[in-house]
Formats: C-alpha cells, sequence, structure tokens
C-alpha cells in the first residue's frame, strides 16, 4: 500500500474516520498522561519554567517531517496527493496572534482544553466555551472581513517551494534547529537547577 491511503482508496471513508478518531483519542490519552492537559505546564513556558510543551511539539515535528521524508523518497507516500492547509499570510499571521493571546490568557490551546476537560478541569471548559463562543462571533463577523480572510494568498506554500532549497536540506535544517534548541534549554534548565537559591532577609 502506497499512502496517503484514503486518496488511493486503501481505506474506506468509513475506516478513515474510524482509524481518525482512534488516533484523535490516542493523542488526547497521552497528551493528557504526559501532563500537557495542566495549565500550569503550558503557561510555564512563557514564564520560563517548564519547556516540556516546546519539547514535546518539537519532537512531534521532527519526527513527522523526517518520517514524511523517508516516506517520500522510498515511494511509500505520494507527498504531491496530501492536502495542505491553504496558506494566506497575512490573515494567519493575525490569526496565529490572536491564537497565542489566547493560549497565554487561558493556559489552554484547542487540544489541550479538550484533553483537561476529559480529565475534569472546569477552566478546560471554560476555555473550550470561550472557543465555540469566538468562533460563532467569527461566522457573525465574517461578511465584514471575507476580503481581509481571503488575502495574501500563497497556493502550495511550503517551505522548500518558498526558500528553493531541497527538500531534503530543509529536513536537515530542521533537525539541527530542533537539536539546537534542545541543547540551549538544557543548559538553561541546568542553569536554573544549579543556581543558589537568593539568601532571604530576615
Amino acid at each position: 500500500m502506497n499512502g496517503p491511503l484514503f486518496a488511493f482508496a486503501d481505506f474506506s471513508l468509513g475506516a478513515s474516520l474510524l482509524l481518525a478518531l482512534a488516533v484523535g483519542f490516542s493523542f488526547g490519552f497521552f497528551l493528557e498522561r504526559g501532563g500537557l492537559g495542566n495549565p500550569h505546564k503550558l503557561i510555564g513556558v512563557f514564564l520560563l519554567k517548564d519547556f516540556a510543551v516546546p519539547k514535546v511539539m518539537f519532537t512531534a515535528i521532527v519526527v513527522a517531517g523526517v518520517g514524511l521524508y523517508l516516506l517520500s523518497v522510498t515511494n511509500l507516500m505520494d507527498l504531491s496527493r496530501m492536502w495542505l492547509v491553504p496558506t494566506y499570510f497575512w490573515p494567519q499571521l493575525v490569526g496565529g496572534a490572536l491564537f497565542g493571546i489566547g493560549f497565554f490568557v487561558s493556559g489552554y490551546c484547542p487540544g489541550t482544553a479538550v484533553a483537561g476537560f476529559s480529565a475534569g478541569r472546569v477552566d478546560a471548559l471554560v476555555t473550550l466555551l470561550g472557543v465555540s463562543t469566538g468562533s460563532l462571533f467569527f461566522a457573525v463577523v465574517f461578511p465584514l472581513i471575507e476580503d481581509f480572510y481571503d488575502s495574501s494568498p500563497m497556493p502550495g506554500a511550503t517551505i522548500d517551494s518558498v526558500s528553493g532549497l531541497p527538500y531534503g536540506l530543509v529536513i536537515v535544517i530542521l533537525v539541527a534547529v530542533a537539536a539546537g534548541m534542545f541543547i540551549v534549554i538544557g543548559k538553561f534548565e541546568a542553569g536554573k537547577v544549579g543556581a543558589k537559591p537568593e539568601a532571604t532577609s530576615r
């Protein structure tokens, strides 16, 4: 079989949906078991106290990037058959900023909010209600911002297509950046652990 499985009709629509459900459930389960459904751990990134989230995210990005590259060069995956989320530079830049603000204020992203809610966290429920309210508000105001929403399109934009660099070199750079990030975080955490506690005044 070659991937994507659904694109080549190796899986039916029903089987693909069941597989997606199983993958989504597993993702949420391990997300919560890894402690990433805890808002304190997420906010710890912004406070430079806990770097578990960027470690997990960069690990996932590297594994996915290297995995897709290897599947592609071995002809087990036809990347041209994979659907890419359309790129609209300025709208997505603004959306990313709003997402980041919401992340910082609530301590959750949509995925971790679902994981947190499944563990019974009330603040996660409040976050999900906020996501739903924001989505409804977006639907109401969409006619007013539709022109901006569809502006600055970049069809099929990927790092290699935009930069002109070979796909393999992009993967090498990605791994190097991730490795550098892990080294810097490791030294920062080691410095914090080795730092002497401040003397308290009597």
